[in-house]
């Protein structure tokens, strides 16, 4: 936010709009496309939602902290879950989302379309 608040309300919300890769505005910047939250009938903060490509790259940051390193280091079976949570989290209806989770896991596309496949071909057993 421009000028920090100490609102509570701002301190929950914080973590799950970092998370998200948003950003915190005050309500009187916030435009067409943000959210502006209230807390007993004031405003008191706007989020504004990334685009849905940069949510990708926040999604892979994210994983990156779960596993502790960077994701073309994981072995077969960690970027196979990777995978899958990135499948369930949407990943793969950005445009180039294909390519980017690729290059993120150090893996062709032709790799991360197997990964797919076989957790789809799991899911129909």
């Amino acid at each position: 936010m421009t000028e920090p608040r100490d609102h509570p309300f701002v301190t929950a919300v914080k973590p799950l709009v970092d998370a998200m890769g948003g950003e915190l505005l005050r309500p009187d910047e916030a435009d067409g496309d943000d959210v502006v939250l209230s807390w007993e009938g004031e405003d008191v903060l706007a989020v504004r939602l990334p685009q849905l490509a940069d949510s990708l790259d926040h999604i892979l940051a994210a994983q990156e902290r779960r596993y502790g390193q960077p994701l073309a280091e994981l072995d077969r079976k960690a970027k196979q879950e990777v995978v899958r949570i990135l499948e369930g989290r949407g990943a793969f209806s950005v445009r180039h989302g294909v390519e980017t989770v690729a290059g993120a896991l150090g893996v062709s596309r032709f790799t991360v379309y197997n990964y797919l496949n076989r957790e789809n071909a799991a899911k129909a057993d």
